[in-house]
């Protein structure tokens, strides 16, 4: 979603934070990594999809026989050279890691912990959540999970089309092509995880209400 410009207080008052550090960002990494794996398992537990790539990967994991962290890097791995082109190199190294961590946290959760049942509702608030907020540990550390983000913000950039509704629009697509894997149901709760993920980054990701880099 695209960030709101902070009213308040002009963006040339605030003071400068001081770039954060290797240990800072890989920290970070591994952070955001924990969170969107977390939050991974719980839609799965109670079937549910959402948006972007966690969505598609969500999908296809209940079609192909593999983790949804391993699924959720393969479907990346066409955008790590997008990334490359669009936002740079660095942003492009760290997606990689982010999704080796994704695909290796979930390798070990899955035989760590079983999440056999949880109800739909608190697994669309709190898996939507937990993503959210994963994603927005990584972008404050310069990063992201790649797929569909890094092609809305490219759009922006180059066509100025707003990121924030383009990426509404391939949601949209995304939980259509969940109608025949999920119940009428779970495509409902599905709907609100992806809300409760976009609501995280339009109240938080917001140039100049946070220092660092």
């Amino acid at each position: 979603m695209p960030p709101s410009a902070d009213a308040t207080l002009p963006s040339a008052t605030l003071p400068l934070g001081r770039p954060h550090s290797i240990a800072e960002d890989f920290y970070a990494l591994v952070i955001g990594c924990i969170l969107l794996v977390i939050g991974l398992v719980f839609l799965k537990a109670a079937g549910l999809v959402t948006g972007g790539i966690a969505g598609i990967a969500l999908l296809l994991s209940y079609l192909v026989p593999l983790p949804t962290g391993v699924l959720f890097t393969l479907i990346n791995l066409p955008f790590f050279l997008f990334a490359h082109y669009a936002m740079g190199r660095r942003f492009a190294i760290k997606t990689m890691l982010v999704n080796a961590g994704i695909a290796a946290f979930s390798t070990f959760a899955g035989g760590s912990m079983h999440v056999d049942q949880m109800h739909p509702f608190f697994a669309a608030i709190v898996g939507g959540t937990v993503i959210g907020l994963g994603i927005l540990v990584l972008a404050r550390h310069q990063a992201g999970v790649g797929g569909t983000g890094v092609v809305t913000l490219w759009l922006q950039r180059t066509r100025g089309w707003n990121a924030g509704r383009t990426q509404i629009a391939l949601d949209v697509v995304i939980l259509a092509a969940a109608i025949p894997v999920v119940s009428t149901g779970q495509l409902l709760w599905s709907v609100l995880s992806a809300a409760a993920i976009s609501l995280i980054l339009i109240a938080w990701h917001r140039p100049g209400r946070y220092i660092g880099h």
